[in-house]
């Protein structure tokens, strides 16, 4: 009978814990394209202020007017992969929020 109350005490405490996580996991919200576009756009601009004197910066700018307009329309998936090109002609590495 120990036995049983000490099993079913360990099983309910598991069930508790694993709700308790997974409330967690459900209050972050996923990353939308929209962030993702914001988020390169600010570091694109970090980025340009301090790589201004990069051999591509010129290429790296007009790739990026046109990444804003692509994340501005119903085109954010082409604008993620044009901010992050543009990004690495200036040097840096494209970080995720």
């Amino acid at each position: 009978m120990r036995k049983l109350v000490t099993s079913s005490t360990i099983v309910l405490l598991a069930a508790l814990s694993l709700g308790a996580a997974t409330d967690q996991l459900m209050a972050k919200s996923p990353v939308t394209r929209t962030d993702r576009c914001n988020s390169l756009q600010q570091q694109f601009s970090t980025a340009m202020t301090n790589h201004a004197e990069a051999k591509r910066a010129t290429e790296a700018k007009a790739l990026q007017k046109k990444a804003s307009k692509f994340c501005a329309g119903k085109e954010q998936a082409q604008g993620i992969r044009a901010y992050a090109t543009a990004l690495k002609m200036l040097g840096v590495q494209p970080v995720d929020p």
